[in-house]
């Protein structure tokens, strides 16, 4: 009686086939590699910026109003940072503590002003626009009307300050000397102008996703077209043993 085991693999096909399934199935895993390294190195923009932060006695909370709306208490401690990063979740706090008595120790207090703390922090190098070096962190109080804003107690210590069209702050002191929250992509480090940039306040809503840096579908659906060519192939050849 004949044995029913089927035989190996290897040898269920026609020697003339193996050579292109094998060269098949190593185009497909090149491939892959491909897509998998392209889509795993692929980096999220983020924007470059100066973000507004309040002291909460001990730490900082990212604010939720921008500077120009928000009318601070007196003793409050507020500060603005410039740096890179994708939305309020990553965004890097001053490297200063708000701490109201150290910074507004050599400001008494005065009938019809009020006191508000700053703290000012121009970031780093790898965060500066291109030419550009950050000023060293400062910290600063401003006695202002009691009805002042943010922006302008900030204005009070920090002049000259820049806006763009939608107010959101561009710079502090005059730094930077040129751009407002342009786009900087993660995988080049280079800026692109932003067509739509938000204040700060309004930083933190999710970025999209369409034209991101990964596979893209034409490609993708290609690699599987191939795929089930050679799937077809091996049917085939099965058929005609």
């Amino acid at each position: 009686m004949r044995s029913r085991t089927r035989p190996a693999a290897a040898a269920a096909f026609p020697a003339r086939l193996r050579a292109p399934l094998v060269a098949l199935l190593a185009a497909l895993a090149a491939a892959s590699a491909v897509l998998l390294g392209g889509a795993g190195s692929a980096e999220a923009a983020g924007y470059r910026y100066w973000s507004f932060w309040q002291g909460n006695g001990e730490t900082w909370e990212y604010a939720t109003q921008g500077p120009s709306l928000l009318r601070p208490d007196d003793g409050a401690v507020q500060g603005f940072r410039f740096a890179v990063s994708e939305d309020s979740g990553d965004a890097a706090q001053p490297r200063r503590a708000p701490d109201f008595g150290a910074i507004c120790a050599g400001t008494p207090a005065k009938d019809g002003a009020k006191r508000v703390a700053l703290v000012i922090d121009a970031g780093t190098a790898a965060d500066a626009p291109g030419g550009e070096k950050p000023p060293a962190p400062r910290t600063a109080c401003a006695q202002v009307a009691p009805d002042a804003s943010s922006a302008e107690a900030l204005a009070a210590v920090a002049k000259p300050l820049r806006y763009d069209s939608s107010a959101m702050l561009c710079a502090i002191s005059g730094y930077p000397r040129t751009g407002c929250g342009e786009q900087v992509s993660g995988d080049t480090s280079t800026a692109e102008p932003s067509g739509t940039a938000e204040t700060a306040g309004d930083r933190g809503k999710d970025e999209g996703v369409e034209g991101g840096d990964g596979p893209s579908a034409g490609l993708l659906v290609g690699v599987a077209a191939v795929l089930l060519l050679g799937v077809a192939a091996v049917v085939q050849a099965r058929r005609r043993r």
